[in-house]
């Protein structure tokens, strides 16, 4: 199969005046997409933008490779543009580098392993070849296009080497600089007379793996790259450096002359690798948004499954016309067996639910510290999760919430990864640093962080909120409603929702006042944030939130028509600046709306079963509208906004 055949030559554009990238992308995605290779152009252009923001697609010599990895594309494909004048500001590994050759590659979400690809990546090698480039600068037509890219490659001949070293090379799209980098290793080390042996982890999966047999006479190994490597204990005692994927592109030579004399260090097996994607030269804010990023990914399935299991409960308790909580305790001695399950699966979505933030915290010191910070982490999570209060019998025990795992997995992860570069103990000794030292150290620092610092300032926070509403009781019903929503709506399930909603009940319960605003500050934030994961890419035609919020936000939509608000806490850990503000705003929008129209709830029943027993539903309906739109659309323009703003500074 030939590189001809994963483009066309309507897909191949020469002498173009196009003076932006934007210009150079608009077109080229067209062309994609009139050829069927993209079904749906803003998804596929949003997909090639935030590849844009990972790192650097400019190349040297004037070339370009921005790709995007995306559902939106149907087969494999490139498209290719070389301009008569050159994009100055196109960010590239040579800072010098004005870009005029530009192959744009459409790459399946669901292709990995197929030929489409393995030619996309001989593309991305052939793009070091120096004669390959030649011809593509002075091809004179398109037809003549075509046939350099199905020109033969030279054979390589045997070569002698003296030295061997092995590298893995990974990025985030998985195709062209994962294989550009092992190209330019490889390149590099025959110049050098050092036989580098190179294993990519792209979108094909492993390929080239570096086996015991493979490694036997190695020297040492390098990391290029932009994800976390897989399987580093392969390499545990080798001397190691860790660089990004494009590095190998411009300084090849040097990384094998400096993890050969200079290495960042040894692999050790006890840490995964003890390295970071960037060797540790990211700013302190980049490896905790990167550790948020992460905590999320791994904290989505735990509140999927608890909801879904809370959802049943709740589901099976409305169907047998019970009003109540299903995890009220009476229920666990009902006459009915399917109640008594019902009750005992409710409780079991809730306890699913406590793990929430033990596995955001662990995943998120992870991310920072590798495996030392890993039970730290999930240490700290389980203090957020008041889980300590539970287990130490402490009644009224405030728990900290999404902060207090914020906070805590952030210390867990930078106090693990400070231990682990700066413990250095006798080989004999060595099993003492990751078994005894660094979790115990750690440990004892997230105990007395959360014992003098996150315990006593949420619980203080905690406590001047509840006589807020107390001080307020007697206000207005607009001043009220406002105080409750805001409350509730501040950090969804946590410890101040929970503090409005007791206090909330107990107004309901001496008739002072109703749950109307309570209930609809319950559901309104999950729906409308998640609902602007799915409006994103209709009314601002790009995407404004990345995959895994994308994931996340369909979940929150489920969870919220069943009162569960955790399914939006991932967009408050990534955004909490943006996210809290806007909820509560939007909650409390809604809940006024509602009450003033004259809609009154007196049972604490958010979830939509128990919709039917409100009081003008009507007006409940039109603030539940209000609430949500202003939710989903504000997330929608404020983020587009400052997405517009980062690619306006960038050019």
């Amino acid at each position: 199969m030939k590189l001809s055949q994963i483009t066309s030559e309507q897909l191949v554009f020469l002498n173009q005046d196009w003076r932006t990238k934007e210009e150079v992308f608009d077109a080229l995605i067209d062309a994609l997409y009139k050829q069927g290779a993209v079904n749906d152009k803003a998804e596929f252009k949003n997909a090639v933008l935030e590849r844009e923001e990972i790192s650097e697609t400019g190349l040297e010599k004037g070339f370009a490779i921005p790709h995007g990895k995306s559902k939106a594309v149907q087969k494999a494909a490139f498209a290719f543009a070389r301009l008569n004048q050159p994009i100055e500001n196109w960010k590239s590994i040579d800072p010098a580098n004005k870009v005029k050759y530009i192959f744009l590659l459409a790459i399946p979400e669901a292709e990995a392993g197929s030929t489409h690809l393995e030619l996309l990546a001989e593309l991305s090698k052939r793009l070091l070849d120096e004669s390959f480039i030649t011809n593509i600068q002075q091809a004179a037509s398109v037809t003549e296009f075509m046939n350099v890219l199905d020109s033969a490659q030279e054979e390589s001949t045997e070569q002698e080497y003296s030295r061997k070293i092995v590298a893995i090379t990974a990025c985030a799209a998985g195709i062209a600089h994962t294989y550009m980098a092992a190209e330019a290793l490889e390149k590099a080390g025959k110049e050098l007379g050092i036989q580098v042996i190179v294993e990519k982890q792209g979108a094909n999966g492993i390929e080239n793996r570096i086996t015991p047999e493979v490694l036997q006479g190695a020297e040492a190994v390098i990391f290029a790259t932009d994800i976390a490597a897989k399987d580093k204990h392969r390499f545990n005692g080798m001397p190691f450096i860790q660089r990004r994927v494009a590095d190998p592109l411009r300084n090849g030579k040097e990384m094998i002359e400096t993890v050969l004399s200079k290495p960042d260090g040894r692999v050790s097996a006890d840490d995964n690798g003890g390295t970071s994607s960037d060797n540790g030269k990211s700013s302190f804010f980049s490896q905790i948004y990167r550790g948020v990023l992460t905590g999320i990914s791994y904290m989505l399935p735990v509140i999927v499954a608890g909801g879904l299991m809370i959802g049943i409960a709740q589901l099976g308790a409305a169907a047998f016309g019970l009003q109540k909580v299903i995890a009220n305790p009476e229920f666990a001695t009902n006459s009915n067996h399917l109640v008594v399950i019902f009750h005992y699966l409710g409780l079991y979505g809730n306890m699913i639910m406590k793990f929430m933030y033990p596995v955001f915290a662990a995943f998120l010191a992870y991310s920072i510290a590798d495996r030392p910070g890993l039970a730290p982490g999930f240490i700290g999570g389980a203090f957020a999760a008041g889980l300590h209060y539970t287990l130490w019998g402490v009644d009224g025990g405030i728990p900290s919430g999404f902060f207090g795992a914020l906070i805590l997995g952030i210390v867990a992860g930078f106090v693990a990864k400070f231990l682990n570069e700066k413990i250095h103990l006798h080989k004999n000794l060595q099993a003492m640093k990751p078994m005894f030292l660094i979790p115990g150290i750690t440990v004892l620092v997230i105990f007395f962080a959360n014992y003098y610092v996150v315990d006593p300032v949420f619980g203080g926070l905690n406590a001047w909120l509840q006589d807020l509403i107390i001080q307020n009781k007697d206000a207005s019903d607009v001043v009220l409603s406002t105080i409750i929503a805001c409350l509730t709506a501040f950090d969804l399930g946590g410890p101040v929702n929970k503090a409005a909603g007791a206090i909330a009940i107990g107004l309901a319960a001496d008739g002072i006042f109703p749950l109307t605003a309570r209930v609809l500050a319950i559901v309104i934030p999950p729906i409308g944030i998640g609902l602007a994961t799915v409006l994103d890419k209709y009314i601002v035609k790009r995407r404004v939130f990345d995959e895994n919020l994308r994931v996340a936000g369909t979940t929150s939509i489920f969870l919220g028509f069943i009162a569960i608000g955790e399914g939006a806490i991932p967009f408050m850990l990534q955004n909490p600046l943006i996210t809290i503000p806007i909820n509560m705003i939007g909650a409390s929008l809604g809940a006024v709306t509602a009450v003033s129209l004259g809609a009154v709830q007196w049972l604490p029943l958010p979830a939509i079963w128990g919709w039917p027993l409100v009081e003008n539903f009507w007006a409940y309906a039109i603030g539940l509208i209000v609430g949500i739109a202003f939710i989903t659309f504000a997330n929608i323009f404020v983020r587009y906004g400052l997405i517009r703003r980062k690619e306006k500074k960038n050019k």
